[in-house]
């Protein structure tokens, strides 16, 4: 059969999601399937993308595939826009894997076991860094010696993928004037970041030079002084593999909570368990804060978007996060929140919430098309 399809792969600290799309403005989603619980070795990945592929077998296998879009997350200071996977840029992702020890591996892996299973078949990478490549140079500077800039030591910024769907689907939904004025846009997860937009272009993020930081996430700490990491490894006699197994897989909600990572087990429990009420009320007071700086940053703000797992489900962490925003202009309205109306705030509010359902593969699908298409 013809190749017709644009296959994405969306690799993650722990599962793949794949994505099948007929090409098209935007493309159409045919085929969807996630494998969860992947470890993070070679062996792993390579297992997962067998497990994906098998449901491929119902489309035409990767026979019926045009081409194979990868979400990358870090790429680095160069690589601002996708990019076909080549031997160098492979070499390249390799050489930056220190800079994101954390999915860089595993990403690479599945594109290496791809490529010995299809050498022919074209794939692009697709990098969560590239949209936040347009914010000023003041918001990409770390507060660090100059010569570590260099070395790709920066503020770069993540969930971009995700970004960029939302700020099309904010244009969709209510125009374009509304998606270039001044948007916060919250991606909480179980990774989660806010992000300052204008003009349909990131100002400013919370995440930094890592994907470890900002507000708490599920397993990982946020920001953090870095004098508690210092006290950590002289007092605690962590090395660094421990101490980035503790702020990336043992902290976060889970840490605070000492019980679970998902905030659906602790709104459950917080009423009788204080240790799950903290880990909410610091969720949720962290990206408060979060929401007033970007706001901030922009001169105010105009629309106040949430999308992600929590963002996009969790009706109660909505609400205890617009707590004490009225002065943004922010007034959440109550039944339409429970119900995760698709606008949430009360009518003639200055700033109109929404949630918005994010969908990153269908970003990855129209990326790789394009710059396949360029390519040819």
């Amino acid at each position: 059969m013809a190749a017709r399809a644009i296959l994405t792969l969306n690799a993650g600290s722990s599962s793949l999601k794949l994505g099948l799309f007929e090409p098209g403005t935007p493309p159409l989603r045919v085929a969807s399937h996630t494998i969860g619980r992947v470890g993070q070795d070679a062996a792993a990945q390579a297992q997962a993308l067998d497990d994906a592929l098998k449901q491929l077998e119902t489309h035409g296998g990767l026979q019926g595939v045009l081409a194979v879009g990868h979400r990358i997350v870090h790429g680095g200071p160069r690589y601002t826009s996708p990019e076909i996977v080549t031997p160098g840029a492979i070499a390249e992702l390799k050489r930056l894997q220190a800079l994101d020890p954390d999915h860089l591996p595993a990403e690479i892996a599945i594109v290496e076991s791809l490529l010995a299973r299809a050498p022919a078949l074209p794939q692009v990478a697709c990098f969560d860094t590239a949209f936040h490549c347009t914010m000023p140079r003041v918001a990409r500077l770390l507060p660090i010696p100059r010569r570590y800039e260099a070395d790709g030591l920066q503020r770069y910024g993540f969930h971009g993928l995700s970004y960029t769907y939302l700020v099309q689907e904010l244009t969709r939904v209510a125009g374009d004037a509304a998606a270039r004025g001044r948007v916060v846009m919250a991606h909480l997860g179980s990774g989660a970041s806010l992000a300052a937009v204008r003009e349909g272009r990131s100002v400013d993020t919370t995440m930094s030079f890592t994907p470890n930081s900002g507000v708490p996430m599920s397993t990982r700490s946020g920001d953090l002084d870095p004098g508690v990491l210092l006290y950590l490894m002289r007092a605690g006699g962590l090395d660094d593999a421990a101490l980035d197994d503790l702020l990336s897989r043992r902290s976060g909600l889970l840490g605070v909570s000492e019980t679970s990572a998902d905030v659906r087990d602790l709104l459950e429990r917080r009423a009788s368990d204080p240790r799950a009420a903290d880990a909410i009320a610091l969720f949720c007071h962290s990206v408060r804060k979060a929401i007033g700086a970007l706001a901030a940053t922009l001169g105010g703000v105009e629309t106040l978007v949430f999308a992600g797992g929590i963002g996009e489900n969790a009706a109660p962490i909505r609400a205890e996060i617009m707590q004490g925003l009225e002065h943004l202009g922010i007034r959440v309205d109550e039944v339409r929140n429970g119900s995760s109306d698709a606008v949430i705030s009360a009518d003639g509010s200055a700033c109109t919430v929404r949630v918005i359902r994010t969908d990153e593969e269908s970003i990855i699908a129209s990326q790789t098309l394009a710059t396949i298409g360029g390519a040819r």
